[in-house]
């Protein structure tokens, strides 16, 4: 015997065209996505500061960056820095320009 709250989702998919049920999910994508900030100057070369500082004294650090949509967080140490990519332990690549915010955890 079906569930009685289940009933609402049932009743309403069966109703629905495949086209309305993928603009349904896309319409719920949207809602949740994020515009990647733009940063200035500034905010670039203090990153980058971090980042070196970081780097050379082998320091942990919690790096935010930007990725399809949302504000993902990522932590340990700094095994390269190039011009485009930040490689983290575990091979872990994050590109450069994706990159929103730095702190070194001590």
């Amino acid at each position: 015997m079906s569930d009685v709250n289940d009933r609402g989702t049932k009743k309403w998919t069966a109703l629905m065209m495949p086209e309305h049920e993928e603009m349904l999910r896309k319409w719920w994508a949207a809602q949740d996505y994020k515009e990647k900030p733009i940063l200035d100057e500034q905010q670039k070369e203090e990153i980058n500061a971090r980042l070196q500082a970081a780097f050379h004294n082998s320091l942990p650090v919690e790096v935010t960056y930007y990725n399809r949509g949302e504000f993902l967080t990522a932590k340990g140490k700094l095994l390269n820095i190039s011009p485009f990519k930040l490689m983290l332990e575990d091979n872990f690549a994050i590109e450069l320009q994706n990159v929103l915010d730095v702190s070194i955890d001590e």
